[in-house]
C-alpha cells in the first residue's frame, strides 16, 4: 500500500463542504503567501525604527527616550486588559471556520467585541490609577520630567480601550486567513509609532504631544479594521446581534490566555522596569536600544505562528497529521531564517552599535546585543510549539509554565542587575529563554499523537548553534570576526542544503536559475 508522502502537504482527502473549507483555510500556497504578508507587515515598522530611533534619542534626549521607551512597553502590554478574549476569538472562529459553522461567527464576534470594549475601558481606569505611583515612586524619573511623563502615561491610558478592540478585529481578519488585508492596515499603523514622534520633533521637544499624535494613530487604525471586518464579513455589518452564551467558552480559554498575557509580557519588560529602579532611566536607554534591535527580529516567527495559529486551530481536530506537518516545517523555516541575521549580531555587535548610535552605546550594550540575540534565537524556534500548545485549546499548559517561571526568573533578574549591571539583565533574559525553550519542546512533543521526529534533530541543531553564536564572541578583531562570519555562513547554508531540506523542498530553488533570462551576444 502505497503511503502518504509527507512533503505534499496540500494533499487533502476529498470530503464534503466542511473539508473543502478546510482545505481552503490549510491550503499550503495560501498559509506560505500569508506568512510572506506578516513579514512585510512586520518588517516595514523595523527598518522605519532603525533610522528613527537614532534622531528620536537625539531630539528628546536619553531620559526622555527612555520615557517613550516604557511608553512603548505599557502599549505591548496591552493584551493583560483583554482578558485573553482576543485570542479566544481568533481560536474558536477559526474552529467553526473550519467546521462549517460560519453562520454563528457574527454573534461570536459582536458578542466578543463589546466584551472586549469594556475590559479596555477597565483596563484605562487601572493605568490612570497607578501611574502616579509609577512616576514618583516606582521608577527613577527625574524630577523635571514627573508632571509631562504622567500627562503622558494617562494619555495612553485613554487609547487602552481602541487597543485593545483593535486586537480584535484582526482577529477576526486572521481567522479568515485575511492577511494580505490586515497588513496592508499594520504597515501603516506600525510605521507612524516611529513616524509620529518625528513629526512632532519640529515643534515640541516633550512628550505629551508625542504621545497624542501616537494615541490619534491608534483610532484610526481601529476605524481602518472595523471597516475591513465589515469588508470580510458582510454579515457582521447587517446580524448585529448579541450571544451570551458564547461568553464561558470565551472566558474558558480567555482565562488561561488572561495569565499567559500577563505573566508573558511582565517577564518581556520587566526588566526595564527593574533597571530603571536599580541603575537609572539612562540605563534604560542603554539597554532598550540593543535589545529592542533583536526583539525586531520577533517579526520571523511571528510571521509564520500568527499564520498557524489559526491553521492550527483548523486543523487539530480534523487532520492532526496536518498538525504536525505544520509544526515540523515551522520550526524548520524559522531556524533557516533566524540563525544567519543572528550569528550577523553577534559577530559584529561593537560594529552594529558603533555605526548605528554611537562608541557610548557600543561600549554599554554589545554584551547585552550578544545575549539578547543568543536568547531571541532560542525564543524564536519555541514560539512554534507554544502557539500549537495554545491553539489545541491547552492554554493552561502555557500559563503554568510561566506562572512557575516568574518567581525564579524575578530573583534572577533582581540578582544579576544588581551584580553586573545591564549585562546581567541580558544575562538573565537569556538563561529564562532558554529553560522556556526546553520546557515547550518537550510540552508539544507529548500533544501531538504522531511525534515528528524532526523535534529532535532541530533540538541537536539549536545546540550546535548556541554552540557557534558562543564561538562568535571570541575573535578579538574585526578582520577574525569577518572570517569566522564567512566560514560560518558557508558551513551552514550547505548543511542545510543537504541536510535541512527535503528534495521537494529544494526544487523550487533549484528551477530559479533556469528560470533566469538568459542573454544571447551574436559577434
Amino acid at each position: 500500500m502505497p503511503t502518504k508522502s509527507p512533503d505534499k502537504v496540500d494533499a487533502l482527502p476529498p470530503a464534503g463542504p466542511v473539508l473543502d473549507q478546510s482545505r481552503t483555510l490549510l491550503s499550503g500556497r495560501l498559509l506560505a503567501r500569508n506568512t510572506l504578508w506578516n513579514l512585510v507587515g512586520n518588517g516595514a515598522p523595523v527598518i522605519v525604527a532603525v533610522f528613527s530611533m537614532p534622531i528620536l534619542i537625539r531630539g528628546l534626549g536619553k531620559d526622555r527616550f527612555g520615557v517613550l521607551a516604557l511608553a512603548w512597553a505599557l502599549i505591548g502590554y496591552a493584551g493583560l486588559f483583554d482578558l485573553g478574549v482576543g485570542r479566544a476569538l481568533t481560536q474558536l472562529v477559526a474552529k467553526k471556520l473550519g467546521c462549517g459553522e460560519e453562520r454563528e461567527v457574527p454573534s461570536l464576534a459582536w458578542t466578543s467585541l463589546l466584551l472586549m470594549l469594556l475590559l479596555g475601558v477597565l483596563g484605562a481606569v487601572v493605568v490612570m490609577v497607578i501611574s502616579p505611583w509609577l512616576v514618583q515612586h516606582a521608577l527613577k524619573v527625574p524630577g523635571a520630567l514627573q508632571v509631562e511623563t504622567l500627562r503622558s502615561f494617562n494619555l495612553l491610558a485613554l487609547s487602552l480601550p481602541v487597543v485593545i478592540t483593535t486586537t480584535g478585529l484582526r482577529g477576526l481578519l486572521e481567522a479568515h486567513q485575511r492577511f494580505a488585508l490586515a497588513n496592508a492596515l499594520r504597515i501603516p499603523m506600525g510605521v507612524f509609532t516611529f513616524v509620529g514622534p518625528l513629526l512632532v520633533l519640529p515643534f515640541s521637544r516633550t512628550l505629551v504631544p508625542v504621545i497624542a499624535v501616537l494615541v490619534l494613530g491608534r483610532v484610526l487604525g481601529c476605524a481602518g479594521h472595523l471597516w475591513a471586518c465589515f469588508r470580510v464579513m458582510p454579515a457582521l455589518r447587517r446580524e448585529a446581534s448579541f450571544d451570551w452564551s458564547s461568553i464561558p467558552p470565551l472566558l474558558s480559554f480567555g482565562g488561561w490566555m488572561t495569565v499567559n498575557n500577563v505573566v508573558g509580557p511582565l517577564m518581556l519588560y520587566v526588566d526595564r522596569f527593574v533597571i530603571g529602579s536599580i541603575l537609572s532611566i539612562a540605563a534604560v536607554a542603554y539597554y532598550t536600544a540593543p535589545v529592542d534591535i533583536v526583539l525586531r527580529l520577533v517579526i520571523i516567527p511571528s510571521a509564520v505562528v500568527g499564520v498557524l495559529f489559526p491553521a492550527f486551530a483548523t486543523s487539530l481536530h480534523r487532520e492532526p497529521d496536518r498538525s504536525a506537518l505544520l509544526l515540523a516545517r515551522g520550526l524548520k523555516y524559522v531556524f533557516l531564517a533566524m540563525f544567519p541575521v543572528v550569528l550577523f549580531l553577534v559577530s559584529f555587535a561593537h560594529e552594529t552599535l558603533r555605526l548605528w548610535l554611537g562608541p557610548a552605546f557600543e561600549h554599554e550594550g554589545a554584551v547585552v546585543l550578544s545575549l539578547a540575540a543568543a536568547g531571541i534565537f532560542v525564543n524564536s524556534l519555541s514560539t512554534v510549539p507554544f502557539v500549537l500548545i495554545q491553539s489545541a485549546g491547552r492554554p493552561d499548559l502555557t500559563a503554568w509554565l510561566l506562572v512557575a517561571e516568574l518567581p525564579v526568573y524575578s530573583v534572577l533578574l533582581w540578582s544579576m542587575t544588581r551584580w553586573k549591571g545591564i549585562d546581567g539583565t541580558a544575562m538573565a533574559w537569556a538563561i529564562r529563554l532558554l529553560g522556556e525553550a526546553a520546557c515547550v519542546f518537550f510540552l508539544s512533543y507529548r500533544l501531538l499523537p504522531h511525534k515528528p521526529k524532526l523535534l529532535l534533530g532541530l533540538c541537536t541543531a539549536l545546540t550546535a548553534g548556541l554552540g557557534i553564536l558562543y564561538l562568535a564572541t571570541l575573535p578579538q578583531n574585526p578582520a577574525s570576526r569577518t572570517m569566522f562570519f564567512v566560514a560560518t555562513s558557508l558551513c551552514s547554508a550547505i548543511a542545510a542544503w543537504f541536510w535541512g531540506l527535503t528534495p521537494a523542498e529544494r526544487q523550487p530553488w533549484k528551477r530559479i536559475p533556469a528560470e533566469l533570462p538568459v542573454q544571447v551576444h551574436a559577434d
